[in-house]
């Protein structure tokens, strides 16, 4: 009987360890979760998961002791809806509250299929009730993540025109922009990251692999802008 006790003493022991190595472990990594379309999966980028394995990639590189994991939700060819819908998703839904850092990254779709599917004929009327719809799913996505975690902040990366030099598209991108601004602007815990400047004055055959996602070299552009634009603590 006594070496019965001895050895669930000891069985204890071990999982009250390796409880508490776990635990430590767990406060040194930070786990940002990526909500978006094909820019967030990373399509374009040959090596990678695009901006989301280049910011895992420079964070996990640092000197620092905490490292960062990264969850990334981006599903090609998504709009703001099935973001939403994502968030309802039982799986998804019970670990909003585990994240430290949300990136919120939607909305080249939205905009494109509201024009009916491209970008060849521009139809305004189309687009702003379209740039409306999106607002309305945008404010109930950042709503639902403030309301499920009490801590994180949210990175809302902004859209660029994927037609340099088309000064049509360029106002709705602005419109756009400007709507997800005053979006952000309501929390202080979400933060707005520009990316339309990033594009303007580069070669496109350089930094796009078709003609809307980027390459490599474009999602770099991304991923240091995002790394300018925020310090992960």
């Amino acid at each position: 009987m006594n070496k019965l006790a001895g050895l669930l003493l000891i069985v204890l022991v071990i999982c009250f360890v390796a409880y508490k190595f776990q635990a430590a472990e767990s406060d040194r990594v930070q786990r940002v979760m990526a909500f978006g379309d094909s820019l967030t999966y990373g399509k374009g980028d040959k090596h990678g998961q695009g901006y989301v394995q280049g910011l895992e990639d420079e964070l996990n590189n640092s000197e620092s002791e905490q490292k960062v994991s990264f969850w990334n939700y981006g599903i090609k060819g998504q709009e703001t809806d099935g973001v939403i819908k994502q968030l309802e998703d039982y799986r998804i839904h019970t670990k909003l509250d585990k994240a430290d850092t949300f990136i919120v990254y939607i909305g080249t779709n939205d905009f494109i299929n509201s024009n009916g599917g491209d970008l060849k004929g521009i139809n305004d009327h189309k687009i702003d009730g379209g740039k409306r719809e999106y607002i309305r799913h945008l404010e109930r996505i950042t709503s639902t993540l403030l309301k499920e975690n009490g801590k994180a902040d949210i990175l809302v990366v902004g859209l660029y025109n994927p037609i340099v030099g088309n000064g049509r598209i360029e106002k709705h991108i602005q419109d756009y922009n400007q709507s997800i601004e005053a979006v952000v602007s309501k929390d202080k815990r979400m933060v707005f990251i520009p990316t339309d400047d990033l594009f303007k004055r580069k070669k496109k055959a350089e930094y796009f692999s078709d003609s809307i996602h980027p390459n490599e070299r474009g999602y770099k552009l991304i991923t240091n802008r995002i790394l300018a634009s925020y310090d992960f603590k």
